[in-house]
């Protein structure tokens, strides 16, 4: 049932380094998610050090989920929202959007941590340049299933006919699930595309353990039992997968080689539409 396993590699994003899942050589996407960082328990200062400074997305959606600490995302459409553990934050770039995400202008307790995950989904290729939007969703938003050996929160997508209000345009499922030692789950055919990605305790599927950091990727239309060798918890990310493949360059993704280079030289010489008073920028990187 296992068709490829992702251990992460750690990268520097500047602010601070972060574990990078997707992409992978061997697994460029999972579903429609093309990108999957891990990032934290970082200490939160009070200044500036943890800030991402104004940068462009083209032909995705980002979606920001924290387990800890709270920052503030301000976009060039005229968005301001301060998501906390367990919000969604869900930004379709679209043809074009600019944004940022600081920690150094919201309160925070001495001694508090930033952790969670930054991803993207590809939009669809006929909706790649539409109007960029933003959403953000409650905790108490988001459906739970409980039992007494599983907890799941739907973010994305549905599963086990718990559906997120979050509206996406290319099918994606994302959950956050808690199994307690020695439970099973099986995770539904339904999803095209499946994985799970462990954060916390370890799993064992076909008798095989799998602990911290390691992405599973499964077989399509296999049937996948995941146990908890010990309390565990991990994300289910997937969803129908992508008609065609998509290209990346930094922060922008697209089927064509052609728009990304359209987009390298808008943000060089400052073509996106900025946001007012947002000071600092991150370069286009050389590689």
């Amino acid at each position: 049932m296992i068709e490829t396993i992702i251990p992460y590699r750690e990268r520097s994003i500047g602010a601070f380094s972060v574990r990078r899942v997707l992409p992978f050589a061997k697994r460029r996407s999972v579903g429609p998610f093309v990108f999957v960082d891990d990032f934290g328990p970082v200490e939160i200062m009070q200044n500036n050090s943890l800030d991402v400074l104004l940068h462009p997305h083209i032909g995705l959606a980002t979606v920001t989920y924290l387990f800890k600490g709270k920052m503030t995302h301000r976009d060039s459409i005229g968005s301001v929202q301060v998501i906390e553990p367990g919000e969604v934050n869900w930004m379709t770039a679209g043809k074009g959007i600019v944004h940022s995400e600081r920690v150094s202008d919201v309160k925070v307790k001495p001694n508090e941590q930033l952790l969670g995950l930054q991803t993207w989904v590809a939009l669809p290729e006929n909706k790649q340049e539409i109007e960029p939007t933003f959403s953000h969703h409650n905790k108490e938003d988001l459906p739970v299933l409980e039992t007494n050996e599983m907890r799941l929160r739907v973010i994305l997508g549905e599963i086990f006919d718990k559906k997120s209000p979050v509206e996406t345009l290319s099918n994606p499922v994302y959950a956050e699930c808690t199994l307690k030692k020695g439970a099973e789950m099986e995770l539904p055919k339904t999803i095209e595309d499946r994985s799970i990605y462990v954060l916390k305790g370890s799993v064992l599927i076909e008798d095989e353990k799998f602990d911290v950091g390691k992405m599973i990727v499964f077989e399509i239309g296999k049937e996948v039992i995941i146990e908890a060798e010990e309390d565990s918890f991990f994300m289910i990310i997937g969803g129908d997968k992508l008609e065609k493949q998509r290209f990346m360059y930094w922060n922008f993704v697209s089927t064509s080689k052609d728009r990304i280079e359209t987009a390298k030289e808008d943000w060089k010489n400052r073509r996106f539409k900025m946001i007012p008073k947002e000071e600092g920028f991150v370069p286009l990187p050389k590689f």
